[in-house]
């Protein structure tokens, strides 16, 4: 599987980027995980959305899932002239009204997952873990042919994420706080938090997304580094990794 960086700030885009959403592609299938702000516009850069086979969706705050809605019209306007054939099946929870809004007439469908839930596409099985967040989140995991790719989705501190990525190929972890934050913002994880549960979880690589607008993301590596002995870098736009 090939895992794409589509989109990785926080809260809101960077100029010319995009809040959170990662394509994972395989031979046959191409999945977004989450639809932050901005992710539709950068997508086309990797697939045409009429190639877009599914949507999973981590939660339901605007960072990641606002472009859902332009989604949603792009699936109907490309069926109608029949440049798409297929619905668009989008996955979330159904702990929030919002999971209503993710069906649009016949055009895209809403489904829904739970922690028992095991999605199969092909080779890959996809798999859920409730987070710690202000409104209900799950954290993603992506199995395929021996290989693990887990992303966190936004959380804090979370005992069980640590046995849910243990010994993955990639983890992809929200890093949203500088390590000066501990304990100051309920949700969401420090640099030195995301180290503990790197190193904890014997991640093989660890890659640091949802990152905030100030400081200097270095510093954000450096604090991590002082937790995990495993290799570490910063999400970038169109930055790839295969497993």
């Amino acid at each position: 599987m090939k895992i794409t960086t589509i989109g990785w700030w926080g809260a809101y885009p960077g100029k010319n980027e995009a809040a959170s959403g990662y394509l994972l592609q395989t031979d046959n299938k191409n999945i977004l995980i989450d639809c932050g702000s901005g992710v539709l516009s950068k997508l086309q850069n990797y697939i045409d959305i009429e190639d877009l086979d599914e949507v999973v969706l981590s939660h339901y705050h605007a960072d990641h899932i606002s472009d859902v809605y332009c989604l949603q019209y792009a699936v109907k306007v490309l069926i109608d002239i029949e440049k798409r054939e297929n619905p668009l099946d989008i996955y979330g929870h159904e702990e929030d009204d919002k999971f209503s809004s993710l069906t649009y007439e016949e055009y895209t469908t809403g489904k829904p997952y739970d922690e028992e839930t095991e999605l199969e596409f092909d080779n890959l099985k996809i798999t859920f873990k409730k987070t710690i967040h202000k409104d209900t989140c799950y954290s993603i995991k992506v199995e395929e042919n021996g290989k693990t790719f887990v992303f966190s989705a936004d959380t804090g501190w979370n005992d069980e994420l640590i046995e849910f990525a243990k010994d993955s190929d990639l983890f992809i972890c929200e890093t949203s706080l500088y390590n000066k934050f501990y304990g100051r913002v309920e949700g969401h994880l420090t640099a030195g938090e995301v180290g503990k549960i790197a190193e904890e979880g014997r991640v093989k690589r660890l890659v640091l997304s949802h990152l905030p607008h100030y400081g200097n993301h270095k510093d954000l590596v450096d604090e991590v580094k002082e937790n995990y002995s495993g290799k570490v870098e910063l999400a970038e736009t169109g930055k790839y990794w295969e497993l």
